[in-house]
Order: C-alpha cells, then structure tokens, then sequence
C-alpha cells in the first residue's frame, strides 16, 4: 500500500517491530507515501490509531482460537462505516483449524458483511486454492 502513494501503518505485537523496522528499511525504494510500524495487540485500546482508516489489509491473522474474540474487538474499534477490510487468510485442514476459521466467520458476520474474493480475481502469480481474500465492512446501522 505505501507503494501506492498512501499513508501506511503497519502493525504487530512489540517483539516483532525489529522485523517490521528491517522489512520497512529493505523496502523503502519502493514506497512512494509514508510507513511507520506500530505496536497493536489485539483486544486493547486503538485510540492511537484514530480516526478509522480507509483500509485494513489482515494477512493470515486466524490461527488460535483464543486470539478471535481480541481480533474482533480490535476490528470492531478500528474500523469505521468507510473502513474496507481485505482479510487474506491461508485455509487450514489439520487439527482445530477448520473449526477456528468457521467460528471466526459466524462472530465476524455478527458486526460485518462479508465479500469472497473470486479465485480468478487474485494476482495469477500469487493464487492458490488454498488462499482467499475477503472484502469486509461494517453493518450499516
């Protein structure tokens, strides 16, 4: 997105913004806007973070399932009725996960409707079948 000319922040717990810093730092050739990372633990205050951005980009954010419940308060206080989430998640069959991913979608379409991304929308050198992209926003009240 900072490629594109827009104001970034990118988000991660606090023991992975050295990461953040390198990847920012390997990339800055690119970015034609802004990018600054941020601490952001799911579940507290966003306050920092106001007022709503225009987008949300979330990759591969559904893994435990007690991170589900923080992960839907943050985006219920993040976003705004404008907000566009892009949820990009890796589809997982082993062990708890299809049932992780299932509880995630039924608590989401509490707050907000959901989008599929068609298959033959995504970046043909980057689809797969085991990847999807969700359009997200708000319920309008």
């Amino acid at each position: 997105a900072a490629c594109s000319r827009a104001n970034v922040t990118v988000t991660d717990l606090e023991e992975l913004q050295e990461l953040l810093m390198v990847n920012i730092e390997n990339n800055k050739h690119l970015v034609t806007g802004s990018v600054r990372a941020k601490v952001l633990k799911w579940g507290e205050d966003v306050t920092e973070f106001q007022p709503p951005p225009d987008y949300i980009l979330m990759a591969d954010c559904i893994y435990y399932e007690e991170s589900l419940e923080p992960l839907l308060k943050t985006l219920k206080d993040l976003t705004g009725p404008d907000t566009c989430v892009l949820c990009c998640y890796e589809q997982r069959t082993m062990g708890k996960n299809p049932e992780i991913e299932k509880k995630y979608f039924e608590l989401l379409q509490m707050d907000f409707e959901l989008e599929k991304i068609p298959l033959d929308k995504h970046d043909e050198e980057y689809r797969s079948d085991d990847i999807h992209i969700m359009n997200i926003h708000r319920k309008q009240t």
